[in-house]
């Protein structure tokens, strides 16, 4: 019986034009275009395992994958080749040999995003940025913020029947930073629930806008009721930044 080895992948994406990573059918999604793009370099089906999914729109500065691959050694070159199988909005970073039982999905330790938002029309920010028209009372924003990490369990911002063994999740940043142009939501958390962050933004603007005081996102994550929190936000502002594992060096 042949040997297969174990790679990760790290690649980055814009999510504009796909409907999310996951394979899906009758959608063009960024994981069945990495996995066609690998079967054929290597001539062989290769199908990967996400670190985790990002919904349509959704970007990725670092996202990694693993996949196995039989009796193949990966060279530098293919690195190349690889990417000129890919579309534009799709680029891979770097390709290592990892232990065969390393798992992408469950192996991550740490997981970071980035909600961008931004206050005058700008062509170059479309699709990559919120535009808002009043500009939130951010300290307000970052008081309520702040009572995240009181807590573990976040049913309040999930998305229902997500099919996940547990709503818990231990959030160890989540702070609002002014930029130049706007601001960012910086958040970060060993493993987040379906549509948390956009759910989170959604709330943390209400606080922004003076609909809710701060001291309201007590009552919402104590009532694990999705209909308590805000909207969720439009998938454009949103970035997967970082993905940390025990034994992969970061860039």
């Amino acid at each position: 019986m042949s040997q297969k080895t174990r790679y990760f992948a790290e690649l980055s994406y814009n999510g504009t034009h796909f409907h999310g990573w996951q394979i899906q059918p009758n959608a063009i999604t960024v994981q069945e275009l990495l996995d066609k793009a690998l079967s054929t370099l290597l001539r062989q089906k290769v199908e990967t395992v996400g670190c985790g999914r990002t919904d349509a729109g959704v970007h990725a500065r670092q996202f990694y994958v693993h996949f196995d691959v039989l009796s193949t050694q990966l060279l530098s070159s293919d690195l190349i080749s690889l990417n000129s199988l890919l579309p534009y909005d799709i680029a891979v970073k770097r390709i290592q040999e990892v232990a065969p039982e390393a798992h992408a999905r469950f192996d991550a330790t740490l997981r970071s995003y980035e909600y961008h938002i931004h206050f005058h029309k700008d062509p170059f920010k479309h699709t990559f940025s919120w535009l808002l028209r009043d500009v939130p009372d951010i300290a307000s924003m970052n008081t309520a913020a702040g009572f995240l990490m009181q807590y573990t369990d976040f049913s309040c911002f999930s998305k229902s029947n997500t099919q996940v063994f547990t709503n818990n999740c231990k959030i160890s940043r989540a702070e609002w930073v002014e930029t130049e142009q706007g601001m960012v939501f910086h958040i970060s958390a060993d493993r987040f629930l379906r549509n948390m962050v956009r759910a989170i933004v959604g709330t943390l603007l209400m606080v922004g806008k003076g609909t809710l005081p701060p001291e309201a996102l007590h009552d919402i994550i104590i009532s694990k009721n999705r209909s308590n929190a805000g909207a969720s936000v439009p998938a454009c502002g949103l970035y997967l930044t970082e993905v940390t594992y025990p034994y992969i060096s970061s860039i």
